[in-house]
């Protein structure tokens, strides 16, 4: 995950002090591209702990097509979810039931279809950017849009970010496109490839300034294996028990408040 914490000194150092949202700030810069491959280790960032359980839990629910924080139970969900638990029309939605005057699109499901019909088809994508609904959603999309290639028998994926918060945002999300990259690997009976990840808006909360600086201090570890125990025959039906991360070592945790 070297790479990931070039990133973050290329932003620290060249980056434009932004006003956002937040109220916060930020340092930023316009487009970032992070590669991984997947055959030589699961990129979980190791120079702080992930709540890799989070991730999982968070990626199933997408999965599942649910959009309701009462069956996620997490706390950066909660914070814009209505009284009742409920977010809108977003991710899982989109991926499992995009709304079209034809009919309901179940995005993932189609792309499983191609990636076994059509390998060498260029629109295995998933979109998550529905224009149509994104006043309905308590947070428009971050990640917006993946696209799976396959090629050698490897299934690799590459997600575009338009908002990425490289502190607390992205490290999670790169875990979470890996993890499905892989989960639609066994599905489709390809080995993994690679993990693309590209950023539009790259950027550092100027209140996660002396967390990064402590987090680039620290050396990396050896990136974990991901093994993946059951492969049941549909997506939405995994378990978080299917999942087993062997070796993870990391550093401490580093605590940041959540811009929202």
């Amino acid at each position: 995950m070297q790479n990931y914490l070039d990133l973050l000194r290329n932003i620290l150092e060249c980056g434009i002090t932004k006003k956002d949202r937040t109220g916060i700030g930020t340092k930023s810069i316009f487009s970032g591209q992070l590669r991984f491959d997947l055959s030589k280790g699961f990129p979980l960032v190791t120079t702080k702990k992930i709540n890799i359980k989070a991730v999982i839990n968070e990626l199933l629910w997408f999965l599942r097509g649910e959009t309701n924080t009462k069956t996620l139970h997490s706390k950066i969900w909660d914070a814009w979810a209505d009284e009742n638990g409920d977010l809108g029309p977003i991710y899982g939605k989109q991926w499992r039931a995009w709304q079209s005057a034809s009919g309901t699109i179940d995005q993932i499901e189609e792309a499983i279809r191609l990636i076994k019909t059509d390998p060498n088809s260029r629109r295995i994508l998933v979109s998550a950017w529905n224009v149509g609904d994104l006043d309905k959603m308590a947070l428009p999309p971050c990640h917006i849009l993946f696209q799976f290639y396959v090629a050698n028998q490897m299934l690799s994926c590459q997600v575009y970010q338009r908002s990425a918060d490289m502190f607390i945002g992205v490290p999670f999300n790169i875990a979470s496109y890996s993890l499905l990259t892989s989960i639609i690997a066994k599905q489709s009976n390809l080995n993994v490839g690679e993990l693309i990840w590209v950023g539009g808006d790259c950027h550092i909360y100027l209140n996660h300034v002396e967390q990064i600086l402590e987090q680039m201090a620290r050396k990396p570890f050896p990136l974990p294996e991901l093994v993946i125990h059951r492969i049941p025959n549909k997506v939405e039906e995994h378990t978080p028990e299917d999942f087993e991360f062997k070796n993870y070592q990391f550093y401490p945790a580093i605590a940041g408040e959540v811009a929202v």
